[in-house]
């Protein structure tokens, strides 16, 4: 295994036991992180959407596969079961992470899933009719970000 590998392999085991610490110091401090819900978070930011999915959630079951090196990348596949807060609503979420590393720390992190899959698990019926529409991505896209601030708010870095 790559030492880029270990890092990845590092973070998702934290991620596994919840401790959003560790999963934060992978990061260099101008890492950006983008997937479907949170688009384009960068620096401290990152930090914080960890922190706070971590510690909102009560039963978060994570399984990942080892990473890869792909070029100057490492891709990983990993899979979330929890309960969506919002609604009560279980979820399983089957995720492919790009992650670029540079001198020891993920520079950028990428993480693609299937947005309309998502929303149908966590919203339900309006997931299941409408979670495919840009309206519907744009509100939840538009809540995750509000609940972000607010959490940053309460918890400064």
């Amino acid at each position: 295994m790559t030492s880029n590998e270990q890092l990845v392999h590092h973070f998702y085991t934290a991620f596994q036991r919840k401790d959003w610490q560790t999963m934060v110091a992978t990061y260099h401090p101008e890492a950006t992180f983008s997937d479907p819900v949170f688009p384009a978070l960068h620096g401290s930011e990152v930090g914080a959407m960890w922190h706070m999915l971590i510690t909102a959630d009560t039963d978060l079951q994570l399984d990942f596969k080892e990473p890869v090196t792909d070029g100057e990348t490492v891709i990983c596949c990993w899979r979330a079961r929890y309960t969506f807060s919002k609604t009560g609503r279980k979820v399983d979420n089957h995720v492919v992470a790009t992650l670029y590393v540079c001198d020891g720390k993920i520079t950028r992190h990428q993480d693609v899933f299937d947005f309309w899959r998502w929303c149908r698990m966590a919203l339900g019926l309006t997931g299941i009719l409408l979670g495919w529409t840009s309206l519907v991505q744009e509100k939840v896209r538009a809540m995750a970000r509000k609940n972000l601030k607010q959490f940053m708010g309460k918890n400064p870095a």
